[in-house]
């Protein structure tokens, strides 16, 4: 893909909109380690969720959701949609008993909930799984993502993406905590549904398209006896 002067721009401005304010939390993250990996306690739920939501557009996860619509229909959506029975009931029931505890981690609450040998064995098995394995696994889907996308969009190479993208997000997290990081997911949310929305209304206006109308006269089409094909 070419990309005109004013496409660069575009990029580069977002990077900025976004990265710039949350710079600003450096000096609040630095007070204590409570504010650095939990914000002082006082984020409010609005913005909690905000990121929450956010973190699903990750570069990753539109391809599997697109994947999941494209193989098996709106429905196939319950393959991710079924998380939020076990989302709500961690807010409802475990949020407000985890934040009495005072406890950074969740190896931290086991080591108040535990004792003896047997806590010892469920830390050591969730920090290898969770903390190394499973981590691991989650950074690699979301950074080959990011390359193949970069590589359409930019050209880059995927050391070339994978180095960029490396140092600017260590060096921002390093420097702002979680208060910077609330506060890019939510700037990010609203600049991605921005450009979803706009993406598929100049989308669906298309000629090859002919609107909503026009889109649904050319699905029912290939609608046969069985269903879409």
């Amino acid at each position: 893909m070419h990309l005109q002067a004013l496409d660069w721009i575009i990029a580069l401005v977002s990077i900025g909109i976004c990265f710039v304010p949350a710079l600003f939390f450096g000096r609040r993250s630095g007070k204590s380690t409570a504010e650095y990996f939990a914000s002082g306690r006082s984020v409010p739920w609005w913005l909690a969720g905000v990121s929450m939501v956010a973190t699903t557009f990750s570069s990753d996860t539109p391809n599997l959701v697109a994947n999941f619509v494209r193989t098996g229909g709106v429905a196939s959506n319950w393959q991710w949609w079924a998380f939020t029975l076990t989302g709500v009931a961690t807010v409802f029931f475990y949020a407000r008993l985890w934040r009495r505890s005072g406890v950074l981690t969740d190896l931290e609450f086991y080591e108040l909930r535990y004792s003896g040998k047997a806590a010892m064995a469920v830390r050591g098995f969730r920090a290898i799984y969770l903390g190394l394995f499973f981590n691991c696994i989650i950074m690699a889907t979301v950074n080959l993502a990011a390359c193949k996308i970069a590589a359409v969009l930019f050209g880059l190479d995927r050391w070339q993406t994978l180095l960029a993208v490396g140092l600017l997000n260590v060096v921002f997290a390093a420097h702002s905590g979680l208060w910077g990081v609330l506060v890019i997911d939510m700037t990010q949310f609203f600049i991605k549904m921005s450009a979803v929305i706009a993406a598929a209304y100049f989308a669906v206006t298309l000629p090859q398209v002919g609107g909503l109308g026009g889109m649904v006269s050319q699905l029912s089409k290939l609608r046969g006896p069985g269903g879409v094909n």
